[in-house]
């Protein structure tokens, strides 16, 4: 069993060794499922009044905690605003909730203005600047970093000492670039002179998570549960559970999550966390409800859109899937929607189609690059199975070094091996596999780097985990798994030889056990 109460000397290799505190009774699904019918209730009589909503933030944790803007101490320069959509946008941020767009442009709007008249207002350059980080980790807008960046520079360098609202600020936009060790870095200087401040700690777990340090998001985890409770606060928790291969304790956290969930965007993205849960345990039906249920609440919700693509295509219902991953990538920039599409051309044989997508990969790494972000261990792999092998070794090699998280270790494994070196592969790939969360795909590179190597038993047995973990993990790399199993066949009859004494060899004398003592 599993334990929500995570202790920073843990092994997470081992898991948890209690049920949750806070696990439901009525199983992780329950409180999923009748959110799902009330939201079936609910649209009936208002179907007709639904309005475009703005797209959450795509790693959750930014959302939940790392991007929000805050609300103005006491004693502010700046007067709060009036009520409107400015002070909305600064008071759901408070709570933890995303804000709509409409009133986060409002409040950016505000600022700015306010700025032109007094450009020495520390704490409103801080809002403003956490505001551009949440508007382009939200659009897709990556030259919103920018901006970003001039503000909340602009705002520490008006109040070096004790700016916890800068640092703050800053600790989420490395993390939307993928800064990982800048996160970390401000994000501890933000928490060493605020401890009790409950949103700095989603983007020092966040930044913690992606530099692959198990105990720093173990102990930025545990602060944060004993300051902060609620959707927010166990979305996180269940995000960090799902890395640790903890999965019926991630299911049972982001169930409760998306039931806790206020507001369209904050239900959307818990819906779309389940969802994905669901589809790494290779339940694509299950999946598409999740994604579905996230749909009416944000229709422009583009994980989930993504999200659905992957469940159509795996249930056959191709041109389906291509409409929603199109529509994922009209409303968001990102360069895994472009290789995930391209690869499900390329399974249809349709390689013009599959390459435009590649090229427009290629593309959109180069654009959010002007933003500051680092797209390195996309391309990476996509430069492994699509382009130069050497070139994404290079590259990832390099991400690596910066950010050594299971997933890095997994790509640049697979680099090596695509390379030509996968003796250095596999050392990788079992890493990743002994860190990181239960993946097929990490299953499967692992498979096919002892396949390689003549480690045949090895090798059937990770291929076969790839599949049963997650039948649909890939459309190219699922097809690949069952062509590389039917090769190697079934094992040989009568096991391994080297289990076997050969013919006329002494049978080994066991020793005698030696008797209990009496305990007359």
């Amino acid at each position: 069993m599993e334990t929500e109460k995570l202790s920073a000397s843990e092994d997470p290799a081992e898991g948890p060794a209690e049920t949750p505190a806070g696990a439901r009774a009525l199983g992780p699904a329950a409180s999923v499922a009748r959110l799902l019918d009330g939201l079936a209730e609910e649209r009936r009589p208002r179907r007709r009044g639904l309005h475009w909503a703005v797209a959450a933030s795509v790693a959750g944790a930014l959302v939940l905690g790392g991007l929000l803007v805050l609300v103005p101490r006491s004693g502010e320069r700046a007067a709060p605003p009036a009520p409107g959509p400015a002070g909305r946008a600064l008071a759901a941020a408070g709570t933890g909730v995303p804000a709509s767009l409409p009133d986060l442009a409002a409040l950016i709007g505000e600022r700015e203005a306010h700025l032109r008249a007094h450009p020495g207002d520390d704490q409103s350059w801080a809002v403003l600047g956490s505001a551009y980080v949440e508007r382009g980790a939200r659009t897709g807008d990556f030259m919103s970093y920018p901006k970003a960046e001039h503000a909340l520079r602009t705002s520490l360098k008006a109040r070096p000492e004790g700016n916890v609202d800068a640092l703050a600020g800053l600790a989420a936009l490395a993390n939307a670039r993928h800064d990982y060790r800048a996160a970390r870095t401000w994000g501890e200087r933000a928490a060493r002179l605020a401890p009790k401040r409950w949103t700095t700690y989603p983007a020092l777990v966040e930044a913690y998570r992606g530099l692959g340090d198990a105990k720093g998001v173990t102990r930025s985890l545990e602060t944060l549960q004993k300051l902060r409770s609620g959707a927010a606060v166990r979305a996180l928790a269940g995000t960090v559970y799902r890395d640790r291969g903890w999965r019926e304790n991630a299911a049972a956290a982001l169930a409760d999550a998306a039931a806790l969930a206020e507001g369209p965007a904050e239900r959307a993205a818990g819906l779309h966390r389940v969802g994905e849960l669901s589809w790494e345990r290779g339940e694509p039906a299950q999946a598409l409800r999740y994604f579905d249920a996230a749909l009416a609440a944000e229709p422009g919700h583009h994980p989930s859109l993504a999200g659905k693509g992957r469940a159509l295509a795996a249930l056959g219902r191709t041109s389906q899937a291509l409409g929603a991953y199109r529509s994922a990538l009209a409303k968001w920039p990102e360069p895994r929607y472009a290789l995930e599409l391209g690869e499900l051309y390329e399974s249809l044989k349709l390689m013009p189609a599959a390459r435009a997508q590649y090229d427009l990969l290629r593309a959109r790494v180069r654009d959010a690059g002007r933003g500051g972000v680092n797209d390195e261990r996309v391309l990476g792999l996509f430069e492994a199975d699509h382009g130069d092998p050497e070139a994404a070794v290079r590259r990832l090699r390099a991400e690596f070094a910066r950010h050594g998280s299971p997933e890095n270790a997994d790509a640049l494994g697979w680099a090596l091996h695509r390379a030509g070196d996968p003796e250095a592969g596999l050392e990788l790939a079992e890493r990743a596999m002994k860190k990181g969360p239960r993946s097929a795909a990490f299953a499967f590179h692992r498979g096919e780097i002892e396949r390689e190597l003549g480690r045949y038993g090895a090798a059937r047995r990770h291929l076969t985990e790839a599949l049963r973990v997650n039948p649909y993990f890939s459309p190219l790399g699922s097809a690949a798994a069952h062509r590389a199993l039917e090769a190697l066949g079934d094992p040989p009859e009568g096991g391994p030889a080297q289990v076997h004494a050969p013919p006329g060899a002494p049978i080994p004398k066991l020793p005698t056990p030696s008797r209990a003592p009496s305990r007359r």
